[in-house]
């Protein structure tokens, strides 16, 4: 079977992370869009597997975390009515948990904005730490239960609530702007956090990068996911990328190298080899043996 060189492949990867379509990588590349979500598929399900096996025992002080909205094939409201709707069609919720020094992230998790997702989110996340955190989410109630149960009283939490008012009326302002800010208050939960590191800044700036990064998150368009499969393996793909390639313009230095996970400065072409090293060896062909026409 032929396959792309480890330049091209990284070029594709490269095209992905900074936001290109998949039909427009396939275009400007000359490869057909078969072979760009094929290779999305090997590159997410390595980068999984890489930041499972590596994002361990992490000595975080501070850790951030909110969740980010987006969509699969049609949003809730439209699943119903939709044609041949895939399953993990409507909103998909990414929560992400950032260390606020390092700016790497810790843990990530698909799925609703129920309770079950937020206990399997910081349980995840409890079990990437070596130590102690002071932690800080938004006021959404789904994390009191899940800090509490996958911490207990190991962590010093606290919520930042914030406060929103309305735009009023049916104006274009109202439906394409959120809703104006009016102030927020610092809710100490669980343990003695500080309350002058109370905030959620370094993750909410986190997912506009996700947003600018990544096609499937950006608003109004039709470049949303159209299958959670490739939705799931774009994040893997991404997270990686973020915290062991890209190198953070105010740290220097690659998100993971400051967190003291990697010492080594990697590039694209090196996710290319996270996916040949999981790559089936090839089979050994046997001996050639003609084909007997005589009847």
């Amino acid at each position: 079977m032929n396959k792309l060189d480890t330049k091209t492949r990284a070029m594709i990867l490269n095209m992905m992370v900074e936001g290109n379509s998949m039909r427009s990588i396939s275009r400007v590349v000359g490869v057909s869009i078969n072979t760009v979500t094929k290779l999305l598929v090997e590159a997410g399900e390595a980068c999984a597997a890489y930041h499972d096996e590596t994002v361990q025992n992490v000595g975080s002080t501070r850790v951030e975390c909110d969740e980010i909205w987006s969509f699969c094939y049609a949003k809730d409201k439209n699943v119903p009515t939709a044609k041949a709707a895939p399953d993990g069609a409507g909103d998909v919720w990414t929560w992400t948990a950032i260390d606020a020094d390092s700016k790497m992230i810790l843990s990530y998790e698909v799925g609703d904005r129920s309770a079950e997702t937020a206990h399997e989110f910081m349980f995840d996340l409890r079990n990437r730490l070596s130590n102690r955190v002071q932690l800080t989410t938004d006021g959404h109630k789904a994390y009191l239960s899940a800090v509490e149960d996958a911490f207990g009283s190991d962590v010093d939490y606290a919520m930042l609530v914030k406060m929103y008012g309305e735009l009023g009326g049916k104006s274009a302002e109202r439906k394409y702007s959120p809703a104006g800010f009016t102030g927020s208050r610092k809710e100490a939960v669980m343990g003695e956090p500080v309350k002058e590191l109370v905030s959620t800044s370094y993750v909410e700036r986190q997912n506009l990068t996700m947003r600018m990064g990544m096609r499937r998150f950006t608003r109004l368009t039709n470049g949303f996911s159209k299958k959670l499969e490739n939705h799931l393996n774009m994040l893997s793909l991404y997270f990686v990328h973020y915290n062991f390639v890209r190198i953070h313009k105010s740290l220097k230095m690659t998100p993971a190298m400051a967190a003291g996970v990697s010492d080594t400065l990697h590039d694209t072409a090196w996710i290319v080899g996270l996916i040949d090293a999981r790559a089936p060896a090839p089979k050994k062909r046997g001996p050639y043996k003609k084909k007997d026409i005589s009847n």
